[in-house]
């Protein structure tokens, strides 16, 4: 499925191919403070279908606990955050799912991580895979 999405200022506009019925939710203390809520919505395109269209992203690089490094893309402007990726040979995009303007049309989440540290007032997505950690 085609998608296109921008920032909330507009700055930022990009497109990509992605799977439907194919989102994540993560839990995991990085996501909640990357985003300033409690999880986060990502969906993988591949990507060789990714485009910037207009603008340039702010790079963040995050190091996890692990030692992986992943690049946060960020509006400079707004400040929203666009997708994470690997710093090198990137194979997928992991778009943020409030970007794109298709985000209704994607269906539910397929699977949610790092499920041991959701917050104890939000349930489990019905038929959702769960997986306390990185899978």
């Amino acid at each position: 499925m085609k998608v296109d999405g921008t920032c909330h200022c507009g700055a930022i506009q990009f497109e990509a191919d992605v799977q439907p019925d194919t989102i994540s939710v993560c839990h995991c203390t990085d996501c909640q403070k990357l985003t300033g809520s409690v999880f986060r919505a990502n969906i993988s395109a591949p990507a060789e279908s990714f485009r910037i269209l207009k603008g340039k992203p702010r790079i963040y690089i995050k190091t996890a606990d692990s030692g992986a490094k992943r690049a946060h893309a960020f509006c400079p402007d707004c400040g929203m955050p666009i997708y994470a990726s690997a710093i090198e040979n990137t194979p997928s995009y992991s778009l943020r799912v409030g970007t794109l303007r298709q985000r209704y049309e994607l269906g539910r989440p397929m699977r949610e991580i790092w499920t041991g540290r959701r917050m104890a007032w939000l349930s489990p997505i019905e038929g959702a895979k769960q997986a306390d950690g990185q899978p």
